[in-house]
C-alpha cells in the first residue's frame, strides 16, 4: 500500500511541477470553467501510511459548524481525515490522552485524524462559530463516523 501511496505522491509532484513550469508551453485559456478553493490550511509532516484503505473507497469532503459550547462527541472513523480550520477555533482531545491534554486549533490550521482506532472529541469551547471542511478516506461502503463511549479523564 506504500507503494500506491508514493505513486500518488510521485504523480501529483509531476503535475504540480509541469503546472509551474513557465518556459516555452503553449497553453490554452480557460473557457466556461471556475474553480473555487473551499479551503486552505497549512499541516505539518503528514503520516497516514498505516490508515490508508485497500480496495475501493469513499472519498468525503465535510463542512462542519459548531455553535459556541458545541460538540461533536467523541467518535472514530475507519479511515484517517484530513481537517481545516476555516473560522474560529476547535478544541480536540483524545481518548487515549489519560490527562484530556487540549490540541487548540484556530483558523488557517489543520491537523490530522489518522481514523482507525483513534477515539477523539472536536469541541467549540469560544463564544463564536467555529469551522472546518474535513477530506476523509475510507473504505468503500463504510460508516462514515463510528460513535465511541466518553473518556473518564475528562469531565465533559
Amino acid at each position: 500500500m506504500g507503494r500506491r501511496l508514493m505513486w500518488v505522491f510521485v504523480f501529483s509532484t509531476s503535475i504540480v511541477g509541469a503546472a509551474a513550469y513557465v518556459g516555452d508551453v503553449l497553453a490554452t485559456p480557460a473557457s466556461g470553467f471556475a474553480g473555487t478553493t473551499l479551503a486552505v490550511g497549512r499541516f505539518g509532516d503528514i503520516d497516514v501510511a498505516n490508515h490508508v484503505p485497500e480496495g475501493p473507497s469513499d472519498l468525503y469532503v465535510q463542512s462542519n459548524v459548531w455553535a459556541p459550547g458545541g460538540t461533536t462527541g467523541w467518535h472514530t472513523h475507519p479511515g484517517h481525515s484530513l481537517i481545516i480550520v476555516t473560522a474560529g477555533t476547535v478544541t480536540a482531545y483524545e481518548a487515549d490522552d489519560p490527562s484530556c491534554t487540549p490540541h487548540v486549533y484556530t483558523a488557517g490550521m489543520g491537523f490530522v485524524d489518522p481514523g482507525g482506532d483513534h477515539v477523539h472529541v472536536l469541541r467549540n469551547e469560544d463564544s463564536i462559530e467555529a469551522w472546518t471542511i474535513a477530506v476523509q478516506l475510507i473504505p468503500a461502503g463504510a460508516t462514515r463516523r463510528i460513535d465511541a463511549e466518553s473518556l473518564a479523564a475528562c469531565p465533559f
